[in-house]
């Protein structure tokens, strides 16, 4: 039986696809760059791209920050401070959200039933900033933010710190729910816990990476963790 839910933030609980191209747009336009067209998917790809260093242990976050707006302003040619670019990228990041279909109804129906944490790979500025804006903090035990614990998803080192803090925790009694399977469900499968792709583009899994249960929309988890 489940007792314990850690929730992922980015395009699980808030869309952060719609909240990157915003901030990443005003960004450019703050520093006076032209907004070529598919600059917005290519700088989301340059950073995932980067995310996906951080989390093979590659690269660290400082580097991996500044790095995507290196990469960005050469394939723009602009002789800008990627630095400053990253500044200002994070504080509009941080200052709204968008919530994913479906997410405040989850939570509303989730929060009475199971211990709530939320698990989160992100910049603790940006994302208290955000989950501030969307008001939802409080559904959650605990928030666990990648640069406090001082470990990334799936590195184990991150769930270990995660499990340290939660009262009570039992491995068979906790479900980890995500949208990324390099980061949520490898993390949670290295831990011993059970996974929930949440997999809302119906994107087939093809890798070695395979979750013990699968849902497209967020209505569906409810039902499915009573079942787990």
């Amino acid at each position: 039986m489940i007792k314990t839910v850690l929730l992922d933030l980015d395009n699980t609980l808030l869309d952060f696809y719609r909240a990157e191209e915003a901030a990443i747009l005003g960004t450019l336009q703050d520093m006076h760059i032209d907004p070529k067209p598919g600059i917005a998917a290519r700088y989301s790809a340059i950073n995932a791209g980067q995310w996906a260093l951080i989390e093979q242990g590659q690269t660290t976050r400082e580097r991996a920050l500044v790095r995507r707006f290196e990469l960005l302003l050469e394939e723009l040619g602009a002789d800008r401070s990627a630095a400053e670019m990253k500044d200002i990228y994070e504080k509009r990041l941080a200052c709204g959200h968008f919530f994913m279909p479906g997410a405040p109804e989850l939570l509303e129906a989730l929060y009475p039933v199971y211990d709530l944490y939320l698990a989160s790979n992100g910049t603790t500025a940006v994302q208290q900033g955000r989950l501030k804006s969307a008001g939802i903090s409080h559904y959650f035990k605990e928030i666990f933010l990648s640069q406090q614990l001082g470990a990334n998803k799936p590195d184990p080192a991150f769930f270990e710190r995660c499990f340290e803090k939660i009262p009570g925790f039992r491995r068979e009694n906790t479900v980890i729910v995500g949208d990324s399977l390099t980061s949520d469900i490898q993390g949670g499968m290295s831990a011993g816990i059970h996974t929930c792709w949440f997999n809302r583009d119906g994107i087939p899994c093809l890798s070695s990476i395979v979750p013990e249960a699968e849902i497209s929309e967020l209505g569906e988890l409810p039902a499915l963790l009573a079942g787990m």
